[in-house]
């Protein structure tokens, strides 16, 4: 019972506000948490009161002044989601507590009626009402070569300690498909279009991405289970990075990645055709994910927490060259 008198920790907390947010029920949500419904009912009610209503009547969707409604929907626009549009706004005006809220307050502005509904779930990053859970399937046996199971690398799948470890996949399109590969600590993305899911044009396309980065950037890489990555090997061979397989039908285990493609979907849905001639469009989209604030990383994006790394590995290089 103790637990359920501690405080909230900050993973808590944001679920409470998704899930708040998706519309999910006080007593479902205190179940999601192992807390009592009291507690989550507290937190709810601490985080919807602003210093700057405090004379107002109670309205926790409340999104005035004119500027921070502007400057919030224009984020929404971009394809940021209630929690980074949230937790940018502290940093970017710091000491202004009329632009100041919490991504609950944000999302329920969005569902507050049926035109704003219609209007911005469309800019959310799945467009979905609810979020979907990510469930795995039977596992089947597998058909690659020197395959190296998930179940065998030196972490486990919420260690994001290490930096240089990615997680590839394909975005699926009519005609050709871009490859994904995401740097697990940082959430980089990159993405190539492959012209066919042969292992030959799927590894060249890996290899190109690596090979760019610099020196000890690219340690190691998890795949799924598809025979796009049968020459997997290639890249232990001329990178010298570590190559392992998630479990069939459990993508899932590359969450990372998954969430990246589900941005890249709002701007390319399943029946999109893709061809070779669209890589700036592609790139351009990229680079509008990277440039996007994240709460896992504190509010910084994908691109400043890359380039954050970089110093290190050369600082390491340095001390083994000096050996």
């Amino acid at each position: 019972m103790g637990h359920v008198h501690s405080h909230l920790s900050e993973e808590e907390r944001q679920i409470i506000q998704i899930e708040i947010g998706n519309g999910t029920s006080i007593r479902r949500i205190a179940g999601l948490i192992g807390r009592h419904a009291s507690t989550v009912s507290r937190e709810i009610k601490r985080d919807t009161w602003f210093p700057s209503n405090e004379n107002e009547s109670y309205r926790p969707y409340r999104l005035a002044p004119d500027r921070l409604r502007a400057w919030a929907t224009e984020r929404l626009r971009r394809g940021w989601s209630p929690l980074p549009v949230s937790g940018r706004l502290r940093p970017e005006h710091p000491g202004d507590e009329s632009m100041h809220r919490c991504p609950e307050t944000i999302y329920r502005w969005v569902y507050a009626d049926k035109a704003r509904r219609e209007r911005w779930t469309r800019y959310l990053p799945r467009g979905h009402r609810r979020r979907r859970r990510a469930k795995g399937r039977g596992v089947a046996r597998s058909r690659i070569p020197l395959r190296t199971s998930i179940h065998e690398r030196p972490y486990g799948p919420s260690d994001r300690s290490r930096f240089g470890e990615w997680e590839a996949d394909g975005v699926i399109g009519v005609g050709c498909s871009p490859h994904t590969e995401v740097e697990r600590r940082t959430r980089f993305l990159m993405a190539r279009i492959v012209p066919d899911k042969t292992a030959r044009e799927s590894v060249g396309a890996r290899f190109l991405m690596f090979s760019a980065l610099p020196a000890g950037a690219g340690t190691g890489v998890t795949h799924d289970d598809g025979t796009e990555s049968a020459r997997h090997a290639e890249l232990r061979e001329r990178l010298g990075m570590a190559t392992y397989f998630a479990d069939p039908y459990s993508s899932y285990r590359r969450g990372g990645n998954e969430n990246r493609n589900g941005a890249i979907r709002r701007h390319l849905p399943k029946r999109t055709r893709i061809d070779p001639s669209m890589a700036d469009e592609i790139q351009a989209i990229v680079d509008e994910i990277n440039n996007r604030p994240m709460c896992v990383l504190g509010y910084h994006t994908p691109a400043e927490a890359f380039a954050n790394e970089l110093p290190s590995l050369t600082k390491q290089q340095g001390r083994c060259t000096s050996k």
